[in-house]
């Protein structure tokens, strides 16, 4: 089956920050497109400021390792692998009254969409609200107005090209929280590197979240496999479980099972 452009995108900006630079034939290659598809893909991402176009292939715009990609071009990105992802999450959820934190990151922010919806989650316990902690500014927009849940917003400074909060106040609350599970976003997961971001700030909060959490969940879809990125927020063995949409190499795979994380892969 060809792939739309955002998932030929997606995948593009994955093989830069591996190899950091590519060839019109390699990505033609590797998608199984025509080389002028591959130039029309790298001219628009090239427009959207992601990569930097050179002599017969492209270079991630900047460093290699700290493009990010603003969180309103990325929602519409494999929504459908991002939904089926955060169906599975549901499962994690606690079964009764509870406490959860939410990362930021497109794939968290469909699993708001579906806790936003009282008929998607299992019932809370009778006159019981579930607990919900975010950095994300979008999921907060999306959660404040639930009926069935407490929503906490943690206070910070706002990254505009993610939606995150980072800073001392949002690490000092999540110091002082202990939930039941956390929920996260990462930019890469490698066997070796672990979980990785390209800023510093926002991988603070993510590891303080993992802190704050007795499980941890990510939720990452094939296009962060074997992807480091500039800041680790943490090795694979503090995670309890990974959902994703794809079995992970299996390089990835031997890591993920020698730390005992439990992967679901959403169908």
């Amino acid at each position: 089956m060809a792939l739309l452009a955002p998932e030929r995108h997606d995948r593009i900006l994955a093989r830069l920050r591996t190899r950091t630079t590519a060839t019109v034939q390699e990505i033609s290659d590797e998608l199984e497109v025509t080389k002028e598809t591959v130039r029309r893909d790298l001219d628009a991402l090239e427009r959207a400021g992601s990569l930097e176009r050179i002599h017969g292939g492209a270079v991630l715009a900047g460093s290699g390792v700290r493009a990010e990609t603003p969180w309103r071009e990325r929602q519409s990105r494999r929504a459908e692998q991002k939904r089926m992802i955060a169906t599975a999450a549901l499962d994690f959820l606690p079964p009764s009254s509870g406490s959860a934190v939410l990362d930021a990151g497109t794939t968290t922010e469909a699993l708001a969409d579906l806790l936003a919806d009282d008929a998607a989650v299992p019932p809370a316990a009778e006159g019981g609200t579930r607990a919900v902690i975010t950095d994300a500014v979008p999921i907060a927009q999306t959660l404040a107005d639930r009926p069935h849940l407490d929503l906490e917003v943690l206070g910070g400074q706002v990254r505009g090209i993610t939606g995150a909060v980072v800073g001392d106040q949002a690490l000092a609350t999540l110091a002082a929280r202990r939930v039941d599970v956390a929920f996260l976003g990462t930019n890469g997961l490698d066997a070796a590197f672990g979980l990785s971001t390209p800023d510093a700030a926002e991988a603070a909060v993510k590891a303080a979240m993992i802190r704050s959490a007795r499980r941890s969940v990510l939720l990452a879809d094939a296009t962060k496999h074997e992807v480091s990125s500039l800041v680790r927020v943490a090795e694979l063995s503090a995670l309890d479980a990974l959902i994703t949409d794809a079995e992970p190499p299996a390089a990835l795979r031997a890591a993920l099972d020698e730390a005992e994380v439990e992967v679901v892969i959403a169908r």
